[in-house]
Order: structure tokens, then sequence, then C-alpha cells
């Protein structure tokens, strides 16, 4: 295996604006972990040697996320004390932590790409992992942590394959060639 700079990079960077994050909202500084994982998504998007497909698998994923996040808010799964700015809308911090998250499908995470099981799996275990951290850092509250728990990993389950998909198809640090290999069904063009 061959040691890849830009892997380390992303990994140290995910787990910098991750800790601002929850530590920034459990201690009412939601804002300063929002502006972490912007200039961690800025860095990214600056690493990568094609930018756009990055950005919009990013937005993808922070459309997902927010939609996901806001139905469990919505439900009262998840109570999130800071950076709230629409009732039964997730925080802005856990947004951005989505699209955090999604800078790591094609760096540090990319060896989940054509693994569904694997991704599935994956999802099951860390996602709920994530948030249970969250609860026991003070960013989160669970008022029924089993039941959240269980429609996070059933939830994560499904959606990490899915993003391992659209990774794979919006793929910025993949050459150009395999790029367009990918989009044309493995035909030349």
């Amino acid at each position: 295996m061959k040691f890849d700079p830009r892997v380390v990079a992303n990994f140290i960077a995910f787990q910098v604006a991750w800790f601002a994050c929850v530590l920034g909202a459990a201690n009412d500084l939601a804002l300063a972990g929002t502006l972490t994982v912007v200039a961690a998504v800025g860095l990214h998007l600056r690493l990568a040697p094609r930018p756009q497909p990055e950005f919009l698998l990013i937005a993808i994923a922070a459309l997902v996320g927010t939609v996901w996040d806001s139905l469990l808010v919505s439900v009262g799964l998840m109570v999130y004390p800071t950076g709230n700015f629409a009732p039964g809308v997730a925080p802005h911090w856990i947004i951005g932590m989505w699209a955090l998250f999604a800078t790591t499908l094609n760096v540090s995470m990319a060896w989940m790409k054509g693994r569904p099981a694997l991704a599935a799996a994956m999802g099951a275990v860390g996602g709920p992992l994530a948030y249970l951290a969250g609860q026991r850092l003070g960013a989160v509250v669970m008022p029924d942590a089993a039941v959240a728990l269980g429609i996070q990993a059933a939830g994560w389950a499904v959606m990490m394959p899915l993003l391992t998909v659209v990774a794979a198809r919006l793929d910025g640090f993949e050459p150009r060639q395999a790029a367009e290999r990918h989009s044309t069904g493995g035909r030349h063009v």
C-alpha cells in the first residue's frame, strides 16, 4: 500500500473539525465548530485535483444529513442545546458535520467504495457511536438513547452505502480518465 499524505491530512482535518463541532456545541460555542468545518472543507476542496465533483458530493451529503437529522429532531429523538436556527431543523454544526463527513468519502474512507455490505456495517456501527460520543461530550441529548441509537444504526446502514455510491461517481481525487470510465459505464470516451 502506497503512503498518501492527502489521506493523513484528510483524517486529521476530519478529527480536528469533528471535535471542534462537538466540543463547541457542548460549550455554547457552536459557531466556532461550524467555522472550523468551513476551513476543513475549504482545505479539502483546495487539495482536490477536481474540486467541482467534490463540492457537489459535499452538498448532497449535507442535504441528506439535514433531512435525516431534522427528522430525528422533529420527532424528539435528538435534542441539540446549541446551534439551532429553526424549530425542528438540525443545528448548523450538525449540517456542517455532514459536509465534513463527505470530505472523507473519496479520501480517508475511500476503501469502502464498491463494498456495500462493509459500508452498511460500518455505518450501522460508526454512525451511532459518533452520536453516542456527542452525547457523552454534552453536545446532544437523546431522551431515549436506545431507540435513538437503534434508529441511527438503521439509517446509517442505508445511508453509508448510498453515499459511497455517490462518492464513486463524484470523485474529485480519482484521475480524470478513470472518472470518465465510471460515468460512461466502463466505455472509453
